[in-house]
């Protein structure tokens, strides 16, 4: 199966299926002689882990990575770095009615059309299991982007369902399970999770992830801009369907002379392009938007076919997130931390001896 890889001289392998043995990435590129251990990687995937809070899918995963290679004495040696992710609570039985019939809404009759055979306990390939390992690789490159260029990738829920989310404070962020930047709003989102989860039916979800202190000058036109690459990634991540960087579709109400991003000699002045001019990065917050469809696992019945071609009912079992995008938020900062060190890594072999008599104005400090 093609298509399991990322990046170019920052590469990033994925494997495993939902409710097999194991699930886990292989992270090459990596430069020699940064301090890593499991520690570094768990702290992230501990945000993303299943079963965190009553809003959230109750499968029971520790999420616990082992590094099985690419580390030496506690660094980084720059050979491939295998991380190892073990399923711990897979309840395959819950989906035997759905072995010979496909889940409207899921990648079960594309799959099935594809390649003639899938993966039917808990998705297999296609569930969100699979972020785990990309969430792990992400810590990797979050470590090394912080420490070589101070880069700080962070993001927030924006909006859930009907309710828009006011950017307030990045320290509200970590304090509440939807990743939301407004702690006045989490009264109001656990009561709609909670009448939602009784109805039975599922929600989507707008998630925006900021990277600060990114330098002028990443990313290779015509095909390899950077905010190409970025929603190549996020585009990556299950069940998104449209991403934007800055001010995305809302472009197209703007006048030149407001989406413009004039500068001056004390910085830009504002940050409608998303710190992305010409594909190259302008030295500003890079800011992407993921839209989150609905969960398409829902216990509601829903019309459908089996592989005869017959019609059919399908009620879907087992344990799934209402909102997928409540557990989103660590993962769009993993694909965006990836690219953005495959992009420094690509910037360093080409154009490290650039130099620049132009000064690097400060950027316009964007939270949404």
């Amino acid at each position: 199966m093609s298509g399991s890889s990322i990046g170019k001289l920052f590469s990033v392998t994925n494997f495993g299926e939902s409710h097999g043995p194991a699930i886990g990435c292989v992270v090459d590129g990596c430069p020699p002689g940064m301090e890593l251990c499991a520690e570094d990687i768990q702290a992230q995937l501990d945000r993303r882990k299943p079963g965190t809070s009553r809003h959230v899918t109750q499968r029971r995963e520790s999420d616990t990575v082992e590094i099985l290679s690419g580390i030496f004495e506690g660094y980084t040696t720059g050979a491939p770095i295998a991380l190892l992710i073990r399923n711990e609570d897979q309840r395959s039985k819950d989906y035997g009615n759905i072995a010979d019939t496909f889940r409207p809404g899921h990648a079960d009759y594309t799959y099935w059309h594809k390649y003639g055979i899938r993966d039917y306990r808990g998705g297999g390939r296609s569930s969100a299991r699979l972020t785990a390992p990309t969430v792990g690789a992400g810590a990797i490159a979050k470590k090394w982007l912080a420490q070589k260029y101070g880069i700080q990738v962070r993001g927030h829920m924006s909006a859930l369902g009907p309710i828009d989310l006011t950017f307030k404070n990045w320290a509200a962020v970590g304090e509440n399970a939807f990743f939301s930047p407004d702690p006045d709003s989490v009264a109001a989102l656990e009561a709609y999770m909670d009448e939602l989860r009784k109805s039975g039916d599922s929600v989507g979800a707008k998630i925006t992830v900021v990277a600060e202190n990114v330098p002028a000058g990443w990313g290779e036109p015509l095909y390899d801009r950077i905010d190409a690459d970025l929603a190549h990634a996020l585009m990556g991540l299950n069940a998104v369907k449209g991403v934007e960087i800055g001010d995305g579709f809302e472009c197209v109400r703007q006048k030149g002379t407001e989406h413009r991003d004039e500068l001056t000699p004390e910085g830009f002045l504002s940050n409608h392009a998303g710190g992305v001019l010409g594909g190259i990065s302008s030295g500003q917050n890079i800011v992407a938007h993921v839209a989150i469809k609905p969960t398409s696992s829902i216990r509601l019945p829903g019309r459908s076919i089996d592989k005869q071609g017959n019609p059919i009912e399908v009620v879907t079992h087992g344990r799934h997130d209402p909102c997928v995008g409540i557990r989103a938020t660590p993962i769009a900062e993993a694909l965006m931390a990836i690219v953005l060190m495959d992009h420094a890594l690509r910037h360093r072999a080409q154009c490290a001896d650039v130099v620049m008599e132009t000064p690097q104005i400060p950027g316009n400090i964007q939270t949404k």
